[in-house]
């Protein structure tokens, strides 16, 4: 059963990047050839409005083929024959409708827990917190100049930002102070010596700061891909750490399994959460400057509109293929390592 759920989850997520795709290229009168879900031979498929609707048999992935999107076909409905504001919309759609999809499911998830407000649990005697005259209670706004809005915030900047020292500013008794601490170093790592946790401090909001708060978490996971991002950069991990969808689909399966116990609506809400971390990621990695990505895509057509010719298409396809079989090496790899990680 873990496993129907985790790939009905994953394609939802895929179904809405690529509806996003479908959606603007049909309000923009392009030809769109196939909508699919799912990679490989058809399982099921049928033709509606000049478009064929198809299942494939490798649940991971899915299509929005457009007429003439990687070739000079300027025919009626292709793809190249639209002008570049509209082109970038659509490409650009499939993202934007991942992060919408985002702030749905958060709105779910605040409307009916509230959210992690980033208050202080209690500080550890002797460590640099308590030194800095942290006390339980306060609430964190700014850690060195950045928002912080959620308790995750908190304890990722720490995680993103090891070993540096950090200027908070507090609210104790409605005043805002600050303090600046600097983390020890322990067996366990670089430490505040702050406690707390995202259930510690929990506050339901009215309709109107569901919205605001909601728009928050999605930020949060978006920021939180690109600080990841950053770091796979500095080498602080490593592509044995990324999981792909082999790895996606276990972690969605043991959220499900682990959530059973706790009822129906705490099920929903885990699954919602990781759902929002997993669209945001996709939205945010599509957007990456990479061939064969739509953030690639998005590149070529700014090159355009700013030199008001359009790079060669034969060059363009030739470039996005190539980006697509790196794509496809490094998703093996990472389907290798999901695989051993489940039997080690």
């Amino acid at each position: 059963m873990k496993i129907i759920v985790a790939l009905l989850v994953f394609s939802v997520i895929i179904i809405i990047h690529e509806l996003g795709h479908f959606l603007l290229a049909k309000k923009n009168g392009i030809t769109v050839e196939e909508f699919s879900l799912g990679m490989g031979p058809r399982l099921l498929s049928f033709e509606a409005g000049g478009t064929r609707y198809s299942w494939k048999l490798l649940p991971f992935g899915g299509s929005c083929m457009m007429l003439g999107e990687d070739g000079e076909d300027e025919s009626e409905g292709a793809f190249g024959s639209k002008s570049v504001g509209a082109r970038i919309a659509v490409i650009a759609a499939g993202p934007l409708f991942n992060f919408l999809l985002g702030f749905v499911l958060a709105v779910f998830i605040v409307g009916n827990i509230g959210y992690d407000a980033p208050v202080i649990q209690g500080v550890t005697e002797g460590y640099p917190a308590q030194e800095a005259g942290l006390q339980a209670g306060d609430r964190i706004v700014r850690m060195n100049g950045k928002r912080i809005r959620l308790y995750r915030q908190f304890s990722n900047y720490a995680m993103f930002h090891e070993g540096e020292p950090v200027i908070f500013e507090y609210v104790r008794d409605g005043e805002t102070r600050k303090t600046k601490v600097t983390p020890v170093l322990t067996d366990a790592g670089y430490k505040f010596g702050i406690s707390g946790s995202v259930n510690y401090y929990r506050v339901k909001t009215n309709p109107l700061q569901t919205l605001g708060y909601s728009a928050y978490e999605v930020y949060y996971w978006i920021d939180t891909t690109i600080q990841s991002l950053k770091m796979l950069l500095r080498g602080g991990v490593t592509i044995n750490d990324m999981s792909g969808p082999v790895g996606v689909v276990q972690v969605i399966g043991d959220t499900y399994e682990e959530s059973q116990s706790e009822g129906a609506l705490y099920v929903w809400l885990n699954l919602f959460n990781i759902s929002i971390l997993l669209t945001a990621n996709l939205g945010v990695m599509n957007l990456l400057p990479l061939p064969a990505l739509d953030g690639g895509r998005l590149v070529f057509l700014l090159i355009e509109a700013v030199r008001k010719k359009r790079v060669e298409p034969e060059l363009e396809a030739k470039v996005h293929f190539a980006g697509l079989m790196l794509l496809m090496l490094l998703m093996i790899v990472v389907m290798f390592n999901d695989i051993r990680r489940i039997f080690m």
